[in-house]
């Protein structure tokens, strides 16, 4: 029996060498912060990110994914009309992306529950340092970039 998400679940997305992070809002979309349009695109140092509304189906673009409220345990999620109402009103700002501090799954997260944190910034991170981090993740968002350019 499949599972759907309910408004305000956090969509996990598995691209290649990373991984993608969404905000369901219901009726089958998602709310989720790109580098201009495209979530598998590698983000030059300094370029604006925007925040998108698309069908769920879309954006995963045949790549596997999951509900992961991963911080559910450690954070209070906010109520479920609060992360819609947010998310919504984000649609087609343009915020600076950064990979390190500002991120899809920082974006995601602050929606959900109110703090901006990346796992695959601290894993990434953990014993290695904060540059390495962010060289980790780039490495890892530019292979993705690079095999998923044959997509369309």
């Amino acid at each position: 029996m499949p599972i759907y998400p309910k408004p305000g679940d956090l969509i996990e997305i598995f691209r290649v060498g990373y991984k993608h992070w969404a905000v369901y809002i219901g009726s089958g979309y998602v709310v989720h912060f790109v580098v201009n349009g495209d979530s598998s695109r590698v983000p030059v140092p300094g370029e604006m990110g925007v925040v998108m509304k698309e069908k769920l189906q879309e954006v995963l673009k045949g790549d596997r994914w999951r509900i992961n409220n991963y911080l559910d345990r450690t954070y209070k999620p906010q109520q479920i009309y609060a992360i819609v109402k947010q998310a919504s009103g984000f649609i087609g700002a343009r915020l600076p992306y950064n990979l390190v501090s500002f991120n899809c799954e920082h974006f995601a997260n602050e929606l959900r529950y109110g703090k901006r944190t990346s796992r695959q910034v601290i894993h990434a991170g953990v014993g290695v340092g904060g540059t390495m981090a962010g060289l980790v993740i780039l490495a890892g968002t530019v292979v993705g970039a690079l095999l998923g350019l044959g997509r369309n």
